[in-house]
């Protein structure tokens, strides 16, 4: 059976680079696209895109039902296929509108991608995921040892982002100067930071108590008198190798470089959730964690909202949908005050102005 399709390649080429300097899709979101693309491909035999006819849509779908995850074994989530789907969707109306396929290929025949509406919402149901506490990450931070050079960076490192919020990514490439200890602020700097969507912004400390700002205030202040590093030496270095005398790689201190991506940061993490027998938080669960802490500390509109811009959301609505789940314990402990007698109005007169500015956005973005 033949590996590919010459006219095939051509157009994926095409609608690749539309992806990429026209809507500006980065290479994650791409290699998506090129990934469900393939799986049709090779369902379909390579089969001219000149020649797809709703069934083609239909059968891929049978297809991908009976197929199992290349790691687990198990079926294809309805998640992966409704997500393999809709890719493959999209490109098929783009398809329709290109050249040589306007006249073979109908844009009404993207529909039959479509799962049904049952198997959509399944799909798109969120499973409640646990959220660490700040005193559970607090208890991590006892645990672990800060005796060598590379314990004071891991340490600090997480104390960072519960510091900050700040993602994976983006630690992986900041510098000493994008940290401002007297202001108690980090500069996100798009030029030379790893933020999400390119997108360059200011996060002040988030009051998670001072022993942890303490830790980071330390590690930054080894760095610079004690280890004599630069504005522009990395803020978390990696770690430096170095042969011995048996000719085998050992960890002789501190690099000057950054790590080439976080998975080093995510590895770390899980070692030291391990060590305090906790379960395996990664980094990004760190934003849950804030977002639930600004749901207990705020009290006002204004206040949520500058919270919700700490963590670079622009909207609100972003913080409660993505990271303002409520645990079911906590579910729990609110429904049952709620039965209580209140001390002053001052908690619902808050709470019917927060409700108002969650209407007001809802109603700016067209989602109520």
């Amino acid at each position: 059976m033949k590996k590919y399709n010459a006219n095939n390649e051509r157009i994926k080429r095409k609608y690749l680079t539309f992806l990429k300097q026209a809507k500006g899709q980065n290479e994650a979101s791409i290699d998506a696209v090129a990934k469900a693309i393939s799986r049709f491909e090779f369902y379909n035999k390579y089969k001219d895109f000149k020649a797809f006819h709703f069934e083609q849509a239909i059968g891929f779908k049978k297809h991908l039902a009976n197929q199992k995850h290349h790691k687990t074994g198990k079926p294809l989530s309805l998640a992966t296929m409704n997500g393999t789907v809709r890719l493959l969707k999209a490109f098929v109306e783009w398809l329709s509108q290109e050249t040589g396929y306007k006249s073979r290929v109908k844009y009404s025949d993207a529909e039959y991608f479509n799962l049904s509406e049952k198997e959509v919402r399944t799909a798109k149901a969120k499973r409640q995921k646990p959220v660490a506490t700040v005193e559970q990450i607090k208890h991590v931070l006892a645990m672990m040892p800060n005796g060598s050079d590379i314990e004071k960076r891991d340490r600090a490192l997480i104390a960072f982002i519960l510091l900050t919020g700040a993602r994976d990514s983006a630690v992986a490439s900041m510098k000493l100067k994008h940290i401002d200890l007297n202001a108690g602020t980090v500069y996100q700097d798009a030029r030379e930071v790893n933020t999400k969507f390119s997108k360059s912004f200011t996060t002040s400390f988030f009051p998670v108590g001072d022993n942890v700002r303490d830790i980071v205030v330390q590690w930054v202040e080894y760095l610079r008198n004690d280890l004599m590093m630069g504005n522009d030496a990395p803020l978390f270095p990696k770690t430096k190798m170095s042969q011995g005398y048996d000719r085998s790689f050992q960890v002789v201190g501190l690099s000057s470089e950054h790590w080439s991506s976080a998975a080093t940061i995510r590895k770390i993490f899980k070692e030291a959730f391990s060590l305090a027998e906790l379960p395996n938080f990664n980094p990004h669960s760190f934003r849950n964690t804030l977002a639930a802490l600004g749901e207990k500390l705020c009290r006002s509109p204004e206040e949520f909202k500058a919270w919700s811009q700490n963590l670079s959301h622009e909207g609100v609505l972003t913080t409660f949908y993505s990271y303002g789940e409520v645990q079911t314990t906590r579910q729990i402990e609110i429904i049952q005050k709620l039965g209580s007698p209140r001390d002053s109005d001052t908690q619902n007169i808050n709470t019917a102005e927060l409700a108002k500015a969650v209407a007001h956005e809802m109603k700016k973005q067209g989602t109520g």
